[in-house]
């Protein structure tokens, strides 16, 4: 039992936040620009790319109905997890930025396994990049626009009402 609450503190799970939870609109909210503002980078992404990469131009995976799908299942699971991850941990944005790192390495891992089987060098840099800015995009606005409240303003508002 002692390893398991070692892991736990390690990462900071203690499924005692004094926090309140992010409000349900905000996180759908969240969600929604997060499938916005990744698409948006993601293209912004594939045309820089072929700009930068003339040859990746027509690149099978730069097809918006290829990474869109993708892109949409994974800020939708992201979203999910926010809330998730704010009732099991008192320090919520802490996990979820690790999370997400951990996440992005992850999916790195099929690049990686495309570039290895031979497809170009530069289209999988640009696909690894647009992994990132997926990550980056989804983590701010989740943990921006779906705040959790702070303790201190939890008991004020108790005190208040």
């Amino acid at each position: 039992m002692t390893v398991l609450k070692k892991a736990a503190s390690l990462v900071s799970l203690d499924f005692s936040p004094s926090h309140r939870q992010p409000l349900p609109g905000r996180v759908v909210l969240a969600t929604i620009a997060s499938i916005v503002g990744c698409l948006v980078a993601d293209a912004i992404l594939v045309v820089v790319g072929e700009a930068i990469f003339p040859g990746t131009k027509g690149y099978q995976h730069f097809q918006f109905s290829d990474y869109a799908k993708l892109t949409v299942i994974g800020v939708v699971i992201a979203g999910a997890a926010w809330p998730i991850v704010t009732r099991v941990t008192s320090a919520p944005r802490w996990l979820f930025l690790r999370l997400a790192i951990l996440v992005t390495v992850v999916l790195w891992l099929p690049d990686l396994f495309i570039l290895y089987r031979g497809q170009p060098a530069d289209a999988v840099a640009v696909l690894m990049v647009m992994h990132l800015a997926i990550a980056l995009v989804t983590y701010n606005l989740l943990v921006h626009v779906a705040p959790v409240l702070p303790a201190s303003e939890v008991a004020k508002g108790r005190s208040a009402a």
